[in-house]
């Protein structure tokens, strides 16, 4: 069965609240994530909210098409950069936490890439925007460890 997912990821001041919002479709199944963040970026939650959808299948080996608005996240790998970089272990790129954690679920399947317009009317990326939009507001928002760390670290000297 060929799985359809849905992405789209939010942050409000870039880097502030984030959060992503995922649809899964297989046949008559469907399926909503999302979860937020209290500090966090928009490309962080962009390629979060595709790898919360494909950590999501059960089944290796799915024929899986991700249509998501992040050209960062869709350019990455159909123009195969993140292969590159991954050869140069991420050296002088962002988010190689969750760029690593991605390839590793990538692999596990048959996944095309596909960049749609955002805010077009398309009905279920409209609904990944708003699942992002309403999970960064909650209450009690999740630590992006990946990220705090990092800022941290960039910090130190």
């Amino acid at each position: 069965m060929k799985i359809i997912i849905y992405t789209d990821g939010s942050s409000r001041g870039n880097p502030g609240p984030g959060g992503y919002g995922t649809v899964l479709l297989a046949g008559k199944y469907r399926k909503e994530l999302s979860e937020g963040y209290r500090l966090t970026t928009n490309n962080r939650m962009e390629l979060l909210a595709v790898i919360a959808g494909l950590e999501t299948l059960k089944n290796e080996g799915s024929e899986v098409s991700v249509y998501s608005d992040s050209s960062y996240v869709v350019d990455a790998v159909e123009k195969s950069w993140v292969f590159s970089w991954e050869k140069k272990n991420f050296k002088k790129k962002k988010n190689p936490d969750l760029w690593k954690r991605f390839l590793k679920i990538y692999r596990k399947h048959q996944v095309k890439l596909i960049w749609i317009k955002g805010h077009a009317d398309i009905p279920e990326n409209e609904r990944c925007d708003f699942l992002a939009v309403e999970a960064s507001k909650k209450e009690n928002l999740l630590i992006d460890e990946g990220y705090e760390n990092a800022q941290k670290d960039e910090t130190l000297f």
